[in-house]
């Protein structure tokens, strides 16, 4: 549990530690397109400058739109899996002959969890710009495609796994103890 609120903590931090790592040099110091120029010996003594350099603005790509279109792919991919473990121990109550035991839920949220990550990962880079990909532009403006499919994806299978119905269109235990 506490690994889970770790990871979960993780993936919502270190896209925004990441953001404020981009105005950092290599060397670890603040580059000095970031800062502006200190103050010589020569313009202390003269007069100070009229202009200010231009700073410019870090890019935000955790934004509402990032947040909403991630979030949304989390809550689909969380009740696809709730869908399908309440059909799994439907089906193990039932008796049914293919689900011989209900294993638990651990490594199977571990395993979620990390494609989840994943998918958030490649998500945040996609929609950060890079100056070495060519066609950076069209690659950042297409940076929620994979996820609203995928969204689409794990609400249809949701939906499929709430309208399983029981052996002979039963939808509940005592009528399949009826059937038999």
């Amino acid at each position: 549990m506490t690994v889970s609120h770790l990871l979960i903590v993780f993936l919502f931090v270190s896209p925004l530690v990441a953001q404020n790592a981009d105005l950092r040099g290599v060397d670890g110091g603040i580059d000095a397109v970031v800062l502006p120029n200190a103050p010589t010996p020569l313009q202390v003594t003269s007069a100070p400058a009229t202009s200010a350099p231009a700073t410019t603005k870090p890019e935000r790509v955790f934004d509402k739109k990032f947040a909403f279109v991630m979030g949304s792919l989390g809550g689909a991919e969380s009740l696809r899996f709730t869908t399908r473990r309440l059909v799994l121990q439907r089906e193990y109550d039932a008796g049914a002959p293919w689900v011989t035991t209900i294993s638990s839920t651990q490594h199977v949220i571990a395993k979620d969890a990390a494609i989840y990550g994943s998918e958030f990962v490649v998500a945040y880079e996609l929609k950060k710009s890079h100056s070495w990909l060519p066609g950076d532009r069209i690659v950042r403006k297409l940076w929620w495609a994979y996820p609203a499919v995928m969204t689409a994806i794990h609400i249809k299978n949701a939906v499929g796994n709430i309208n399983t119905q029981g052996p002979g269109g039963c939808t509940s235990i005592a009528c399949a103890s009826q059937m038999q």
